[in-house]
């Protein structure tokens, strides 16, 4: 992250990987920063010391999920909708990594490869 940024803390941080970069996404945060958990690739996350977000700049830190945002079918169908708007336009990019692009037919296969964690990215299902 500092090389991205030229040494500079950022104000949200996504981390998808959990318990092994815990401490360093936290670092990557600017004063009254976020961190976004969103996954536990690594583990989960446990015995978090709250005193430590004090200590490191009065952080947030959320856990989001998506049932905490749709309650409801027509709220699926309208972020769905708007989501699939937004990737056709090209203002959401995907990329999919190689080897990730399944048959619709292959549906089973595709949860089994993401099931055992080797995948990275996004993975794709074509009808």
């Amino acid at each position: 992250m500092k090389e991205i940024t030229g040494g500079k803390k950022v104000r949200v941080v996504y981390d998808s990987v959990g318990k092994d970069t815990w401490e360093a996404s936290l670092d990557c945060l600017q004063r009254r920063g976020l961190m976004v958990s969103f996954g536990n690739a690594s583990g989960p996350v446990t015995g978090v010391n709250l005193g430590i977000l004090n200590q490191k700049g009065s952080l947030y830190v959320t856990r989001p999920s998506l049932q905490g945002y749709i309650t409801n079918h027509r709220e699926l169908t309208e972020a769905s909708n708007e989501l699939f708007s937004l990737i056709a336009s090209g203002v959401i990019k995907v990329d999919v990594a190689p080897g990730q692009t399944f048959a619709l037919h292959d549906a089973q296969r595709a949860h089994e490869v993401l099931e055992s964690r080797a995948t990275q990215g996004s993975s794709l299902l074509i009808p």
